[in-house]
Order: structure tokens, then sequence, then C-alpha cells
């Protein structure tokens, strides 16, 4: 069958125009993704060139505490890293379950030193407030807060939190407390089981003592892990959130491939010498860092286990339908950024 010739001459203008479109549509995608990519490697790189001026506020003296860096050598054992957006109501809580902790393993373990550093990450309402109230309970050698001045991303809250700690361990955790700090236990076996396997050329070790002398040494990180509670989510949840969870996995795997099954546990633990090399790399400020994390360890070669954890829902998640779509766009910033070579790997 022909087409009437006066019917093509009306289609032919119509689809060159919605080619145009489409091509033109294709060509804004993409520099808004190299633009992205060449912004955050930009920042990236000023970053690591520049000094830190940030300080720790002592409301006990009134005097500034200069922080730290994670290039120093350790002065404690471990540092638990909080991020903190709008988490007046739960923070106290936590705290109080974490400090209990922290301290009864302090008083029968005299090499347990620890500090706790809650980033406020810009928060309105009265978190720093709360957080401060602990600094004066527990002194600021133990307890310190990190103001970020305004919001950055959960991200970018640890990632200031870790390069300014003191910890020879490094345990990033929410603040809502959705899984408890007993857990760190498991964890910390799994570090101690690599510095067991750690060959220094010298004796093997006989005690806990000797294996954390050789921590400075090691490269690993631990990630706790909800994956044992995925069935029970499932035949729970609604359809279309275990959709969205499938796809997320998925995109994951494609960015950055398998190893770790649940990258968004707010649980993990890292040595010192794995801390500074991750996070002194990584370029994500909001939802996607973990999944960065997990694409730096492989491509550091630093070896990562995944450990399950007990886990609760804690009312009050800040997830949203634009975190899920801002979560896909970070996902293909990391295979842009990293695939097509602009974003590089210091070591």
């Amino acid at each position: 069958m022909e087409w009437p010739l006066s019917l093509l001459d009306t289609q032919i203008p119509f689809y060159i125009a919605l080619s145009t479109m489409a091509l033109v549509l294709l060509l804004s995608l993409s520099a808004l993704f190299l633009e992205s990519l060449r912004k955050i490697g930009c920042h990236h790189s000023l970053e690591r060139s520049a000094g830190s001026d940030a300080f720790f506020e002592d409301p006990n003296s009134l005097k500034k505490v200069s922080c730290p860096s994670i290039f120093d050598r350790a002065e404690k054992y471990l540092s638990l890293v909080i991020p903190a957006f709008n988490e007046e109501h739960r923070l106290p809580g936590a705290l109080v379950e974490m400090l209990g902790y922290l301290q009864q393993r302090a008083a029968t373990d005299k090499f347990f030193t620890y500090e706790v550093i809650i980033v406020d990450d810009g928060s309105t309402d009265k978190t720093s407030k709360v957080a401060f109230e602990f600094v004066r309970k527990y002194k600021i050698d133990n307890v310190r807060v990190l103001l970020l001045g305004r919001n950055h991303g959960k991200g970018e809250a640890i990632k200031k939190g870790m390069l300014h700690s003191r910890g020879e361990l490094l345990l990033m955790l929410d603040a809502d407390g959705a899984t408890k700090i007993t857990d760190l236990e498991k964890l910390e076996s799994q570090i101690y089981a690599f510095a067991e396997t750690c060959r220094d050329g010298k004796s093997p070790a006989k005690s806990q003592a000797d294996l954390r002398l050789k921590l400075p040494n090691i490269e690993a990180s631990i990630f706790g892990s909800r994956a044992h509670l995925e069935k029970q989510a499932i035949a729970t949840r609604k359809w279309y959130r275990n959709f969205l969870m499938k796809g997320f996995h998925l995109v994951v795997l494609l960015a950055a491939g398998p190893g770790i099954h649940d990258t968004q546990c707010g649980f993990k633990l890292f040595t010192r010498a794995a801390a500074r090399k991750l996070f002194t790399n990584i370029r994500l400020k909001r939802w996607c860092f973990d999944v960065e994390l997990v694409y730096l360890c492989k491509h550091l070669n630093i070896p990562m286990v995944e450990v399950s954890v007990n886990w609760t829902e804690i009312p009050g998640s800040k997830i949203r339908l634009t975190s899920i779509v801002h979560m896909l766009f970070e996902l293909v910033l990391i295979r842009l950024g990293y695939g097509l070579g602009i974003w590089k790997i210091y070591t």
C-alpha cells in the first residue's frame, strides 16, 4: 500500500522534529552528567590539596579543639562516627545506649579507649544542642561534635568524621540506633581474623594484645548486613517497595559489581589504614557513597567481609521518592566517573 504524498509530506517533518528533540534531550543529559562529574572531580582535588580549618567546640571550657587528621597516628582504639541531620528526638536514646556499652567495655579493658564523633550535617532543629549536652557530660576527649554549617549529605558527614578521627578502628553507624552497638564485636572479630593471618615476618600472635599491635598495618573493611532479614522484609513490605529494592540491587550490581549484598546498611567498620585510603578518595556526598566504598575497596584491593547484624526499623526514615531518583543518578555517576577515568583513585 502506498501512502499518499500529502500524508508523507506532513509526517516527515513531525518525525524529524521528534528525532531532533530526542537527540537534544540525550545530549543535554550527557552534558549534565559530564558537568556533574567535572565539578565533583574539581571539588575533590581542591579538598585533597587544602588544609583543614575544622575544629571541635568544648562547651565546658569554651575553647576550640583542633581537629586531628586521619594521617596522624591513632590516639584511641575506637572511633564512632555518627552522621546526624535533624535527629534531636532519635539521637539521645541511641547515644545513651552506645555510651553505656563503651563505658562498660572501657571499665573492663584498659586498652579499650574510644571517642564518639557526632557530625551535625546542617540540622535545623536542636540536634547540636542535644549533642553538646553529651559533650558536657562525657567530656570532649570522649564525645565530640563537628558542625558542618549546612546540609551536605550523609556521605559527606561520615567522610568529615572519618578524616578527623583518632581511632585505630573506625565505626560508622546511624543516629537512630537501628543496629545494636553490641554487634560491633562481630565486626571486630573479623578484623582480628585478618590480623591473625597477616604475615609480617614476626612470631605468630599469642593474644589479642599482640593482634592489636598489627592493626596499624592492616587494611580491612567489614560491612554490617541485613541480608539475612530480607525474606521476612519481603513478606511484610508492599509489592512496589520490593520491586524498587530488587531494581536498586540490580543497578548497584551494574555500578559496583558483586561482593556485598547489602551495601546500604549504616553499620561499617574500617581499620585506620583502610579508612585513610577510602575516605580521601570518596566523592559522593549523599545516598550512594556506600556503593562507592565497595567500588573503591575492590580497586584499592582492600579486603571486604559482610557480617550479619541485628537491625530494627526505627520510625523517621528520611528516604523519599526523590531520594531514589538521586540514588540512581549517583550510581550512574560512579559508573561514568571511574569508568571514563574522570575520577582518579589515589593510593
